[in-house]
């Protein structure tokens, strides 16, 4: 498929230029929470991914049900970022026990990944449910489905689970391996077409000027950009300490004036995760 008939199963132009920018990580911790409200109310940013096992998901879920305008994923999270702030399954452990380490909690980064060898499939499709039928089960209406930091490697077989489980749930997902896109997008199926930006790769001191670059050199097609919003308080100071200002940064550019003023310039369109979630739903 190329990038006009992407776009135009979304019922666009084929030269037009469209972006989904989501705001990740939202229940990790109130700074978190309260710098995506903040970023969502500002009109550029126009969805969210929830991270259903958080401390702080109730603040954020409960936010979602009084903004159903907002669009959202379930942000599928098996891996627990912070040295001294943890989170685990909402499956019981003895249950999905290849996820967790001997205090019960998701691996952090590095020990996931050294570990994703042993892990079972089946593990992560009970907890994978487990999230989205938290989500379904209080009431809120999800768009799509993502995840929290998995670097898939040779699993392939997780990417299979997530496909099956959007199909089931009648959800979107993100895409972001090319030989995934080109495979779904043979089947009917929007994705992305270009790369995949995270934000949490780029340097914070140049982040103004290389945002305005990308957005005036935004291709054709289909493109997303996962962004990172936190204020840098003492609590996400004290829950990341070398995260280098990457979330004030992302911030501070979204609710920026010359965000703005740039996609508009640009002729941008910006959209989310429902007008994919409409296609998956009927394939």
């Amino acid at each position: 498929m190329n990038k006009r008939q992407t776009n135009h199963l979304l019922g666009y132009p084929g030269d037009a230029r469209l972006l989904i920018l989501n705001a990740d990580d939202f229940g990790m911790c109130n700074s978190i929470n309260e710098a995506i409200m903040r970023t969502l109310a500002g009109g550029v940013v126009r969805s969210t991914t929830l991270m259903a096992p958080c401390p702080w998901a109730l603040q954020a879920m409960h936010f979602l049900a009084d903004h159903p305008d907002i669009p959202f994923g379930i942000h599928l999270t098996v891996i627990s970022d912070p040295a001294d702030y943890r989170w685990g399954p909402l499956t019981a452990a003895e249950k999905v026990p290849s996820l967790v380490d001997e205090g019960r909690y998701f691996y952090n980064f590095d020990g996931f990944h050294e570990h994703l060898p042993q892990v079972k499939l089946d593990d992560m499709e009970i907890e994978f449910r487990a999230q989205i039928e938290m989500v379904l089960a209080a009431g809120l209406k999800p768009t799509h489905l993502d995840w929290h930091a998995i670097r898939f490697g040779s699993r392939t077989d997780i990417i299979d689970l997530m496909i099956r489980l959007a199909k089931e749930y009648g959800l979107a997902l993100r895409v972001i391996v090319r030989s995934w896109i080109e495979k779904l997008q043979s089947e009917g199926l929007p994705t992305i077409d270009g790369d995949f930006l995270d934000s949490y790769g780029m340097d914070p001191s140049t982040k103004p000027a290389r945002y305005a670059q990308l957005l005036r050199e935004l291709p054709a097609g289909l493109s997303e950009w996962a962004i990172h919003p936190g204020l840098d308080n003492m609590e996400l100071l004290a829950l990341e300490p070398t995260g280098n200002h990457v979330r004030q940064t992302d911030f501070e550019f979204w609710t920026s004036q010359q965000a703005k003023e740039i996609v508009e310039e640009e002729g941008i369109i910006l959209i989310d995760y429902r007008l994919l979630q409409e296609v998956w739903r009927v394939k």
